[in-house]
């Protein structure tokens, strides 16, 4: 069997690699993406609940966890979230914004599938899937063997995406391939994930699963206000999600569940006073969040009018200044990103490239660049596939 020669060989048929895809195909490139998914796109199918949160309105560097803060700002200058959102409009695809400038697809992620594909089409770029790389090789070029046969590639983007999701086929390829070629990888770790909290709190809190209230969550160094979701595990919701990228194992939490009440002062005014603790905090949260709370930190249940100053400060304590610690997230099968990844100090900003193996380029999350919940990890996505598919 004859090999294949291309100009350009893409792993990964995700958001990145069809984004550089179509950008290398539209220069003129001979480009070929392989896949051992069956089919291309999963992750951004399932994105949003289906409708596909494809970006933000706002997009900014301080919306990316990386060991290089800056590392992300050449590719989300050189295609930006208004770039992208004019590609949108092009193919005539729907959106909506919701809140915190989330924009999300009227009709479904299938939409924006369908137009990569369309542009890689007619770019002329070829996609294997179904096809597992068995080993690749750097000679006068790079030589890549498959069961279909070998490829040979002037370039190579490794665009395969991280760790969470592997119900959807994500592997550790990205990162082999990395070492392989002399690269250092940052350790990683589940993003955006749900966590599991320690007894005797997660019995309290399992009785509360389904319940969601808004409520500030903060790490050493960071906090989040939004939906905070109770499970039988611990918690969920943007949240604690958002927390979770950058939470640390024996690391505590502390859980504000009334972050726009000042309540030492509504406490100092002691209004309703002879109404019970449990019954007033009612007025405030859920019923049954109100009374798990005073059980869970065992405050106390007479008249406002009876309590001390000593008794304010551990109402105050217990919902706004809540020290919570938890056991683990609940891992990559729900988490939505990889934390972590291909050191950044070793690729080119500008353009992607190794920067000790020129032809070699990295796009996506395989990178060390973690978007918070809200499009930016699909931006990063589009933009540092851009970045790759310009300079292959």
């Amino acid at each position: 069997m004859s090999p294949t020669v291309v100009d350009v060989l893409i792993l990964g048929a995700g958001a990145a690699g069809l984004c550089c895809a179509k950008t290398a195909g539209a220069r003129g490139r001979r480009v070929l993406v392989l896949d051992h998914a069956p089919q291309p796109g999963r992750k951004i199918l399932i994105a949003g609940g289906g409708k596909c949160n494809f970006t933000n309105r706002a997009v900014r560097r301080e919306h990316y966890l990386s060991a290089n803060p800056r590392f992300c700002v050449s590719a989300l200058a050189q295609y930006s979230a208004a770039d992208f959102v004019a590609w949108i409009e092009a193919h005539q695809i729907a959106c909506e914004e919701r809140t915190a400038g989330q924009l999300f697809t009227c009709h479904g992620a299938a939409q924006i599938v369908q137009a990569l594909l369309h542009d890689c089409e007619r770019a002329g770029v070829r996609i294997m899937l179904g096809t597992n790389l068995e080993r690749i090789e750097q000679q006068a070029d790079f030589v890549a063997h498959t069961a279909q046969g070998v490829i040979h590639a002037a370039r190579v983007v490794v665009a395969t995406g991280g760790l969470a999701y592997p119900q959807c086929g994500a592997t550790a390829l990205g990162y082999k391939l990395a070492a392989q070629f002399g690269l250092p990888i940052i350790a990683t770790h589940p993003g955006l994930a749900p966590l599991r909290v320690r007894e005797p709190e997660r019995t309290h809190l399992a009785a509360l699963s389904g319940i969601a209230v808004r409520a500030q969550l903060a790490s050493a160094r960071h906090a989040f206000c939004d939906e905070l979701l109770f499970t039988h595990h611990g918690l969920s919701g943007p949240a604690a999600l958002q927390v979770s990228s950058y939470w640390q194992p024996g690391q505590a939490l502390m859980v504000n569940l009334l972050p726009d009440l000042d309540l030492a002062r509504e406490l100092a005014l002691r209004r309703d006073a002879y109404m019970p603790l449990a019954q007033w905090l009612a007025r405030h949260l859920p019923r049954r969040v109100a009374q798990t709370v005073c059980d869970l930190h065992a405050l106390p249940i007479k008249p406002l009018a009876q309590f001390s100053r000593a008794d304010m400060t551990r109402v105050v304590a217990a919902l706004q200044h809540w020290q919570l610690t938890p056991e683990a997230t609940l891992g990559y099968d729900l988490a939505e990103v990889t934390v972590g990844g291909v050191d950044t100090a070793a690729v080119s900003s500008k353009t992607m490239e190794a920067r000790a193996v020129p032809g070699l380029f990295f796009a996506g999350e395989v990178l060390d660049v973690t978007g918070q919940l809200g499009g930016y990890n699909l931006q990063w996505a589009w933009s540092s596939g851009f970045v790759a598919g310009q300079h292959v």
